[in-house]
């Protein structure tokens, strides 16, 4: 994606951390004839340097068909995002803007076929969302189990690239950042909350 120098971030904690926090993500990949997306909860997981992700997509879907092992695919997290008043600015020479965050990660796609694996990836997004769900899981009936088993696509990515854009208002003077800060802070709107506590973040990290 294109991304300013002052906007980009290339810190890796902070981008697996924001990916963790922000996990609902989209999944774009080329069928034949289109680009095809799918919105879906994924799993971050790293071992050493490497950085994986899984998830899983109803077997319905024909995005996974279209998985090669020679062909990158594309998950796109953005959470969360404001738009931003040029009344906020000190000129009357601005205009209105959008602060967002947006991680872009690359990778191989891997289907994951076993019956083991699917059980794995389920029971590891119970663990990451709900780990209360555990012993609710356990005991549904086994063929309620085997029929959700049998209607999902498992897969995991072997993450090539990421990218990463913080555009939280980084070309702004400092007066107008804690002006927005102080707007965003308190909205009603929890999203632009969490905006304004990222710039906040990012203000400090620049003194």
């Amino acid at each position: 994606m294109y991304t300013p120098k002052h906007f980009e971030e290339k810190d890796r904690v902070k981008l697996v951390q924001f990916m963790k926090q922000y996990s609902f993500a989209a999944i774009v990949n080329k069928t034949k004839k289109r680009y095809w997306a799918t919105h879906i909860p994924f799993l971050v997981d790293q071992n050493n340097d490497q950085i994986y992700l899984r998830a899983h997509m109803a077997k319905a879907n024909p995005q996974w068909v279209n998985f090669k092992e020679d062909e990158e695919v594309l998950v796109i997290f953005q959470e969360p995002h404001a738009y931003i008043s040029p009344e906020l600015y000190d000129t009357k020479v601005s205009v209105p803007t959008w602060n967002y965050i947006a991680v872009h990660v690359y990778g191989i796609p891997e289907i994951l076929s076993s019956r083991e694996d699917k059980i794995r990836i389920l029971e590891d997004s119970f663990a990451e969302f709900q780990p209360s769900y555990q012993k609710q899981w356990e005991v549904l009936p086994e063929k309620y189990r085997e029929d959700l088993l049998n209607g999902i696509t498992a897969f995991k990515i072997k993450v090539t690239e990421i990218e990463g854009k913080f555009k939280l208002s980084q070309n702004r003077s400092e007066n107008e950042r804690t002006n927005i800060i102080s707007h965003l802070s308190t909205d009603t709107e929890k999203i632009k909350n969490d905006i304004a506590l990222y710039m906040s973040r990012t203000k400090q990290q620049d003194k």
